[in-house]
């Protein structure tokens, strides 16, 4: 029998986390607390109170957040990486619908794995949304959906369809019911870049080659014409002839 104080329910699940954290702490570790700081305190939680969200923890670099609406996760996901754009973090978030197990302090269950891998998925200031997510939000949000196709991801034996929000930096407005405007957007070009390889014969090296392919990423999505494939993607790719 199931413990009386643990409780069963369907929830949207928002993870969240701060991209190359512990590259920015080992660089200018007090700098880094106090950008996270600002933004928990005055950007995140006051955004998931307006949208009836309730954080379930901080964790050192991110947080996890339940909502009853699908749509107030979506909407705060949106207003959340509008408020963080002038931070100087940059943060990934992924947004799943599913079953949880709630144990009083904490949840769990393959709804939070799902939204913690579609996390990773993201890029810097992404967000990243499972496919029962879009088919309870893609009449109800002003915004643009990009189809990215089935994810294989950690831990989870089905594939996982995923789509990306290419929300508008600078907004700031709760994005309201739109009805057909919210289209898949699939001409917008999409740049990968492949893991590079270590060439030296050092396997230490290893993680020189691997933060290149990183750095690289990570400055490219912040151009806004063209959309770039998830590390979590292309690291798939590593060490093959493709």
């Amino acid at each position: 029998m199931m413990d009386q104080d643990v409780q069963r329910r369907l929830a949207a699940i928002l993870a969240a986390d701060v991209a190359g954290y512990t590259r920015l702490m080992e660089e200018d570790t007090d700098g880094t607390v106090a950008a996270w700081k600002s933004a928990r305190d005055d950007t995140i939680e006051p955004l998931i109170n307006d949208h009836a969200g309730q954080i379930i923890k901080f964790t050192g670099d991110g947080f996890l957040v339940e909502f009853q609406s699908v749509q107030n996760a979506v909407a705060c996901a949106i207003q959340l990486q509008a408020g963080l754009d002038a931070s100087s973090l940059d943060f990934r978030i992924g947004i799943n619908l599913g079953d949880i197990v709630d144990d009083g302090k904490d949840i769990h269950g393959e709804g939070v794995n799902i939204a913690a891998r579609l996390e990773g998925l993201a890029e810097p200031g992404g967000i990243y949304i499972s496919g029962g997510v879009y088919e309870q939000v893609r009449n109800r949000i002003d915004a643009n959906f990009e189809d990215m196709g089935e994810q294989t991801v950690k831990h989870v034996s089905a594939p996982v369809k995923v789509y990306r929000i290419n929300w508008s930096a600078g907004g700031g407005e709760s994005p309201a019911p739109s009805g057909p405007q919210a289209t898949i957007s699939k001409a917008k070009p999409a740049v990968a870049v492949l893991p590079f390889d270590n060439m030296s014969g050092d396997s230490e090296q290893e993680y020189f080659a691997d933060g290149i392919t990183e750095d690289i990423i990570t400055e490219l999505s912040k151009w806004e014409e063209f959309s770039v494939i998830a590390r979590n993607s292309v690291f798939t790719y590593k060490g093959q002839a493709v």
